[in-house]
């Protein structure tokens, strides 16, 4: 049971940072609503037994998900979670027949929400430079030229 209450605590811990940023950003809704889906049992057992259970963490040393190193129901947890949750730029990929891809562009909303998504998690996790982050994991990171160019706009690079 401890193992659901920090996980909890780490949620609503990231919310609120969240929310803290896309008020700062002019889209508050978007923080009251933000990963709502986390709630979910889809999404909450599988991220409690992966995050706090006994499972090596899919997290990297920047805290960035590495799939390869977990399966079975945290892969359809976080699958449903991209997929619910449009602040995701996964969920932006058009996937084709034959490794063929379409990037869409973020709508303001949802770019403004990933950005502020970053920054909260950021500060949930006790690593608040959003720039080194995302300077260290862009070239992972399949995003729209539009998308890419405000975000690093907004990053001052």
């Amino acid at each position: 049971m401890t193992k659901h209450f920090r996980y909890l605590w780490y949620v609503l811990r990231h919310k609120w940072y969240v929310f803290i940023e896309c008020c700062k950003m002019g889209i508050p809704w978007r923080g009251v609503v933000h990963d709502l889906s986390k709630f979910s049992p889809t999404e909450w057992f599988p991220y409690v037994e992966t995050f706090y259970g006994d499972k090596p963490s899919p997290r990297d040393s920047t805290g960035a998900y590495d799939p390869s190193k977990v399966g079975g129901s945290f892969d359809l947890a976080w699958l449903h979670h991209q997929h619910c949750n449009p602040h995701h730029w996964q969920w932006w990929v058009l996937r084709g027949d034959q490794d063929a891809q379409k990037i869409l562009p973020m709508p303001d909303q949802y770019r403004k929400e990933m950005l502020c998504d970053w920054r909260g998690a950021g500060r949930a996790q006790g690593k608040p430079d959003t720039k080194a982050w995302y300077l260290t994991n862009k070239d992972k990171m399949v995003l729209h030229p539009d998308t890419r160019s405000w975000i690093e706009q907004q990053l001052d690079l």
